[in-house]
């Protein structure tokens, strides 16, 4: 994969960009007005980390996601439609409404899955990565997962094998400060990237909020894991805009309001990017503008259609539940 030289590429990861920021804020407006089931976990802030590195994938490149996950599957390929479907529990969502906010799927472009569990998806990338291996295929897992999940002994694990194995994946940790609500630095010891290091993987650190940084470092990872130089680690410093979930509005005690005002103010990775664009001459304020409104038309008419689709029958309650298999045959000598 190539350095993004032609303009309709940088136009693109800014939609794709906007396209996050713009879900979130409808998202969280369903939530507020009582018309999604469940809690979500919004990604506003951290938009480049996900557009940074997909775009440096294929549709065969694979994704596993995370609880906070609604920016890596709109940047995969997610359409509105079905996301919004799969928020509000109906038929048409990426999972027929079973999922929900935090079970999206979408394996036509690659998206392994979002994942309840903190670091719940670390051994399925790794799967997905030895996959590929075996099959001599010549696409790429990455692995999305929080600082926090850096202490679930799992990752630990699949590091060992995908280093002794030399998978083809990319752990990509979005460091957002914080572990839930504690600060990364008050339960993470020593360095996270000298985590990774300890197993002879190469690590490094990038500005999340900067797109192209970051969009540049997974291009070159992505296409030496092909050469099978892999595995990687990228720490992707970041921050979220919300809190840990939608009902966690009370931020003060763990976070100060004038911590999130400078991030917002100084930090954005939409300003940044939307400044740089401009500052090149690959798109004036007019036709940002432009781009703006039809992203934000483009999700009303979403949740239009979404608020308007047919639920699962009831007859389904079970169905996907359990594995569709005579027991018998599993009964060892059956």
């Amino acid at each position: 994969m190539t350095a993004k030289t032609n303009t309709d590429d940088y136009l693109r990861m800014y939609t794709q960009m906007v396209r996050i920021r713009t879900f979130e804020d409808n998202a969280n407006q369903l939530y507020l007005s009582a018309k999604m089931p469940g809690l979500t976990h919004m990604y506003s802030g951290e938009e480049a980390v996900a557009v940074g590195i997909c775009e440096a994938l294929t549709d065969s490149d694979r994704i596993t996601s995370t609880h906070r996950g609604h920016g890596h599957c709109v940047a995969k390929g997610a359409e509105f439609r079905q996301m919004f479907c799969e928020l509000l529990g109906k038929e048409e969502g990426y999972c027929r409404g079973k999922g929900g906010s935090m079970h999206i799927a979408d394996q036509s472009h690659g998206n392994l899955g979002a994942n309840a569990i903190v670091g719940g998806s670390m051994g399925i990338a790794t799967g997905s990565a030895l996959r590929a291996k075996l099959q001599g295929a010549d696409d790429v897992t990455v692995c999305f997962f929080g600082d926090g999940a850096t202490a679930q002994g799992l990752w630990y694990e699949v590091m060992n094998m995908a280093a002794l194995w030399r998978l083809p994946v990319i752990y990509a940790c979005e460091n957002n400060g914080y572990s839930e609500y504690t600060k990364t630095e008050e339960i993470a010891a020593g360095s996270i990237t000298a985590r990774a290091e300890a197993f002879g993987i190469e690590a490094h650190r990038v500005d999340g909020q900067d797109v192209l940084a970051v969009n540049e470092l997974a291009q070159t990872l992505a296409a030496r894991c092909r050469k099978g130089e892999g595995p990687f680690f990228v720490e992707l410093m970041t921050y979220r805009y919300h809190g840990h979930h939608v009902g966690d509005i009370n931020r003060e005690y763990y976070r100060s309001k004038e911590e999130e005002a400078d991030w917002k103010e100084n930090r954005d990775p939409i300003v940044r990017f939307r400044g740089w664009l401009v500052a090149q001459g690959i798109a004036t304020e007019d036709e940002i503008e432009a781009l703006n409104a039809q992203v934000k038309q483009d999700a009303k008419e979403a949740v239009t259609y979404a608020e308007a689709a047919r639920y699962p029958d009831i007859s389904e309650v079970d169905m996907h539940v359990h594995a569709e298999t005579d027991p018998a045959t599993l009964r060892p000598g059956a």
